[in-house]
């Protein structure tokens, strides 16, 4: 089984780019599923009900979220009532939504977690904690792991922690791809982060002149996305659905007014 993961959408540019070309990259890579992290859809972070029926509609079969899961006021209905659409499974008991779901999809059961890192983000509970319970406790034939952290460091330690228990551990958050998709020893497919879809010539999805400014000047400047044509980044996991261990895995970047 083929799973397509889609990098943090980023704003109405990122947003308008997935679903305009995720019915192309479905078909080029034979994808059966696909998660797509929709952390910062919105342009002041977040998501909102549009913004999530918009990924939903366009093949989306699950969303992730991260850090940004409540920026909007409709998180907590949305959350609420659509269980496709998870939050990091370490926040508090208490918080509103899930932090996994289970899709069946070709009559296979798939398992899908969200979780969020520590390292210079928020103080929630233990990210390994809460996914080996998770994980442990679901029955699915395929499992997969989105880890929305900020340090390498922390992800790869999760990649391994997770071998064999997972199908497919891949990053979000800091916006840029890394080539270091694989196979770990166990079974389980890793990449540290699958990259961004959003504006293009940007600093993370941000104007890049704000930025600039905030480092040569030490200005403070509010930040603002660039306006600029929407990239696509992602990745693409093939799994074995009757042991659930992935088999091969590849990144992938479509760039603006690229033929797919």
């Amino acid at each position: 089984m083929k799973i397509l993961t889609i990098g943090d959408v980023v704003g109405d540019s990122g947003t308008a780019a997935v679903c305009e070309r995720l019915g192309e990259i479905k078909e080029k890579y034979a994808a059966d599923f696909c998660v797509v992290n929709g952390e910062n859809a919105c342009s002041a972070n977040g998501i909102s009900r549009r913004k999530a029926e918009m990924l939903l509609h366009a093949g989306a079969d699950v969303l992730t979220l991260g850090n940004h899961t409540f920026r909007q006021k409709d998180a907590p209905a949305l959350l609420q009532h659509n269980q496709n659409i998870i939050r990091p499974i370490n926040y508090p008991p208490e918080t509103v939504g899930r932090g996994f779901c289970t899709v069946e999809k070709n009559g296979v059961r798939i398992g899908v977690f969200n979780a969020l890192g520590r390292i210079y983000l928020e103080n929630v509970d233990c990210p390994f904690r809460a996914l080996n319970k998770a994980l442990s406790e679901m029955k699915a034939d395929i499992k997969i792991v989105d880890f929305h952290a900020e340090a390498t460091s922390e992800k790869r330690a999760m990649g391994f922690y997770l071998d064999g228990k997972a199908s497919v551990v891949f990053g979000t958050h800091t916006h840029v791809q890394t080539s270091d998709i694989q196979v770990l020893p166990r079974g389980t497919g890793y990449v540290t982060d699958i990259g961004m879809s959003g504006p293009h010539h940007s600093c993370l999805g941000v104007d890049k002149e704000i930025v600039i400014d905030r480092f040569v000047g030490c200005i403070p400047r509010r930040f603002e996305l660039a306006d600029s044509p929407a990239r696509i980044d992602g990745a693409v996991f093939t799994v074995d659905e009757t042991t659930g261990k992935c088999t091969g895995g590849e990144i992938f970047s479509v760039l603006p007014g690229e033929t797919i």
